[in-house]
């Protein structure tokens, strides 16, 4: 009997995850448009490489599941595994800066874009039953509405047809699933945009003193204050620091490297802009303004077509500043093994149980990320609804009480990891914590960040930020 087959479309980080999962089950064939890169290299369909990306530990477990051991490979090719809190100096959209309480299992996987997906490359495409096909332009779907059997595709030999028992739609922010669909004669599903206008720049530096003792700084922007700014500095392989600033309509940072220090200081707090001064630049500045959150419901869909589904950003795509985006798909690859462990690859069914599965992950992070954009003017086509109002106030609480609880930061690490659900947020303890803190009264004068960090990152007669009480 011959083994089942299955496409995936787009090779990046969902792309490979998800034939990393399936390879169990059936053969995999890829469908690339780049020629990917033997080793970590930028490539031209993945221009938002360039800026900060990290996993947070929910999407790190799910592709362990996968990949069992790739924290490790990461980490033994050049990538951090830096706790949360303890490891990371963060002001909150509320004002305050997050306590750095030493003892958590929360963490964030650390790398450049390119180290990561290079890794990841190199795992998946070792697995057997795994091929790609680069250099290769998906057309559309083959099949009906009823059921999708391949994908159409081009290459330098001309058109021709591939057959398929599954296929994944795993191409991005660019995905033109809609089209495909209504090419079979299905209906579009609903679709949300909320946009805040974003504009990203970024820039790597050498880390004066290396990056072993350096935790993630991040200055983030208040949605509610107008036009927002925000930045991190994520220390990644080759002792160098990574620094995104970002800033919405009216903001944007510039592609000047002059301007660039400048534009670091005047965040709500000028602390990567201090940090930054005596770094020495490694390259220019690049810049990206195509940020905004955007949202599918296929699982709404009234009828939906047995083998054929839509994974990562292709379904919903989440402003890079909430660092979403990669954790939410791995979770999704992770609820479309338990369908197929539960059900049986190629079941009746399966492509909406997928969907349906993946949707419960997109939803959580759809919650966070968009409930607060909302609040930027322009971002939608209708205001914060009730809902979204009462969600960001009872957010604002809870980050305002986990400052000076270490069980209600747990609890709220627990969803922004991804390793729980948002109703998390919700028992009882929680709800009181919330109701006794004082929203957006709370206030840290200065970052939580040791001196001998500081002085690792500054070089002699740099400015050093004054040390908060509330430090480590």
């Amino acid at each position: 009997m011959s083994k089942p087959r299955a496409i995936i479309i787009g090779g990046s980080l969902t792309g490979m995850l998800a034939a990393g999962a399936l390879s169990a089950y059936a053969d995999i064939t890829i469908i690339e448009r780049d020629v990917l890169p033997s080793g970590a290299e930028s490539r031209k369909g993945l221009p938002q490489a360039r800026h900060a990306h990290l996993l947070w530990s929910g999407g790190v477990r799910a592709i362990e599941r996968v990949l069992p051991g790739f924290s490790d490979v990461l980490v033994e090719a050049g990538g951090r595994r830096v706790p949360i809190f303890s490891g990371l100096v963060s002001l909150a959209p509320q004002g305050i800066w997050f306590t750095r309480w030493r003892h958590s299992q929360h963490f964030m996987l650390l790398s450049t874009r390119d180290l990561l997906d290079a890794t990841m490359r190199a795992e998946v495409l070792a697995l057997p039953h795994v091929h790609v096909r680069q250099r290769t332009e998906f057309l559309g779907l083959t099949g009906s509405s009823a059921r999708v059997t391949g994908v159409r595709i081009r290459t330098d030999d001309g058109e021709s047809t591939l057959d398929a028992d599954l296929v994944i739609d795993a191409s991005g922010r660019g995905s033109r699933a809609q089209t495909w669909l209504g090419e079979l004669g299905l209906p579009q599903v609903p679709e949300r945009i909320v946009d805040s206008g974003v504009g990203y720049a970024t820039r790597i530096f050498r880390a004066p003193g290396g990056t072993d003792s350096i935790p993630i700084v991040n200055v983030q922007a208040d949605p509610r204050s107008g036009t927002g700014t925000s930045g991190v500095i994520l220390p990644v392989e080759g002792d160098r620091w990574l620094v995104t600033v970002s800033g919405t309509r009216g903001a944007h940072p510039s592609s000047d490297p002059q301007e660039f220090e400048a534009y670091a200081r005047g965040l709500r707090h000028p602390i990567i802009g201090d940090l930054i001064a005596d770094a020495t630049p490694l390259t220019t500045v690049v810049t990206t303004k195509s940020t905004a959150n955007r949202r599918r419901y296929f699982e709404r869909a009234p009828h939906w077509p047995d083998g054929f589904a839509v994974l990562g950003d292709a379904a919903a795509t989440y402003n890079p500043v909430y660092g979403q985006g990669m954790s939410v798909a791995a979770k999704s690859v992770a609820a479309m093994l338990d369908e197929i462990g539960t059900h049986g690859f190629g079941s009746p069914g399966l492509a909406r149980r997928i969907q349906c599965a993946a949707a419960v992950h997109v939803d959580a992070a759809w919650g966070l990320a968009a409930t607060q954009d909302a609040f930027y003017e322009g971002a939608s086509d209708r205001p914060p609804t009730m809902a979204e109002r009462l969600l960001g106030a009872y957010v604002d609480r809870i980050v305002v009480a986990s400052a000076r609880s270490q069980s209600v930061s747990r609890a709220l690490l627990d969803v922004m990891s991804m390793e729980k659900s948002p109703t998390r947020l919700l028992r009882p303890r929680l709800v009181l914590a919330a109701a006794l803190s004082r929203s957006r009264s709370h206030r840290i004068s200065a970052p939580p960040m040791l001196k001998d960090m500081l002085e690792a990152a500054s070089r002699p007669g740099a400015h050093v930020p004054r040390q908060s009480p509330d430090a480590v």
